[in-house]
């Protein structure tokens, strides 16, 4: 499947972009899944593993916080247009509403003095101050800002921890039975990430500093998570909201998201997704990437997914050199896919 997509991450991993990846290429209702190179650097040197558990980062934003909010919204519990401070009275700001954060459309100023010496309650508090600029729903501005304001949203209307939440409303439910938060064992099958500037290096430890703080607070990043996983979460949009059986999402909650949610329908993001489009039929697809070396790829209509799981942050993050290699990787997939179509 895809064979010159397979041989593209083969060769930018053996040029050093990322020590390993796995992936999985779905369509249709068929898949093929393939782990490459290493697991970790240092201090050894580990094989890569189907069964590995990536720190996902950003992913975390769709699988989970997204999830939830689409969970909320078809309950009745709250709209799109509706003020953050509506159901979110800390907030100290009366017009960033809910669509704004999931389209990164707020204009949010984001700087916090002192950010890193702050500890989880003062983080917490810092970004209940934030207020939006000159542009709010005019521009696209990726931030973590937004969903780390919709993490607490959540915690306010569930009374937990969002990832108690997290746990209760989005793995379980989709038996992703190997994700978790916060790991309390480290085991050899967590892929450590960056190499810290005093030598230490993190590994089930949320790479995200922001994320890391907020701990069991953070709605932006800090899931731990496996490929096996992932194409369960996959499986959600690509079987129409069922889940076992059992209606999760429904169809025309998932459609919705194939559509520009911006203000003024001009900036290529959808609730919590980045929009694509494909080279097949024009369709959008649904695109999201984590820091860490992560992304997925969805075409709701056709099927398909691509699931990409590296550590490119291992041991160093060379973070411009990745983007431009991934993007050709992510080129290369979408002209090989629509040549594949055609024939």
């Amino acid at each position: 499947m895809y064979p010159e997509t397979q041989l593209l991450i083969q060769q930018k991993m053996q040029a050093g972009i990322y020590p390993g990846v796995i992936y999985t290429l779905i369509e249709d209702g068929k898949s093929e899944t393939h782990a490459l190179g290493l697991a970790q650097v240092e201090p050894t040197r580990v094989p890569m593993e189907l069964d590995k558990l990536f720190d996902v980062a950003s992913l975390t934003k769709v699988v989970c916080t997204t999830t939830v909010m689409l969970k909320l919204f078809e309950q009745g519990k709250l709209t799109w247009d509706q003020p953050l401070c509506d159901l979110l009275p800390q907030f100290q700001n009366q017009t960033i509403t809910l669509r704004h954060l999931l389209t990164h459309t707020s204009d949010i100023q984001t700087y916090i003095p002192n950010r890193d010496q702050l500890d989880a309650k003062e983080l917490r508090a810092a970004y209940l101050t934030l207020q939006p600029g000159k542009h709010l729903g005019q521009v696209v501005k990726y931030t973590d800002a937004g969903t780390i304001l919709l993490g607490f949203l959540i915690e306010e209307l569930y009374q937990q921890d969002v990832v108690t939440v997290f746990k209760q409303e989005v793995l379980a439910p989709l038996g992703m039975t190997d994700s978790l938060f916060l790991p309390t064992h480290i085991t050899d099958r967590i892929i450590p990430t960056e190499k810290l500037a005093d030598g230490r290096i993190l590994k089930g430890e949320t790479h995200d500093p922001k994320a890391r703080v907020l701990a069991e607070h953070a709605g932006n990043a800090g899931l731990f998570t496996t490929n096996a996983d992932l194409q369960k979460f996959c499986a959600l949009y690509l079987n129409e909201g069922f889940v076992n059986g059992k209606q999760f999402l429904q169809p025309a909650t998932i459609d919705s998201l194939l559509h520009d949610q911006t203000p003024n329908q001009k900036g290529d993001r959808s609730l919590g997704w980045n929009l694509k489009h494909s080279l097949v039929d024009q369709q959008n697809l649904l695109f999201h990437t984590g820091y860490t070396g992560t992304f997925l790829l969805l075409d709701v209509k056709r099927h398909g997914a691509f699931v990409f799981l590296s550590n490119r942050v291992h041991p160093i993050d060379r973070n411009p050199s990745y983007l431009k290699n991934r993007d050709e990787i992510l080129a290369h997939y979408l002209i090989e896919r629509k040549n594949q179509f055609q024939l």
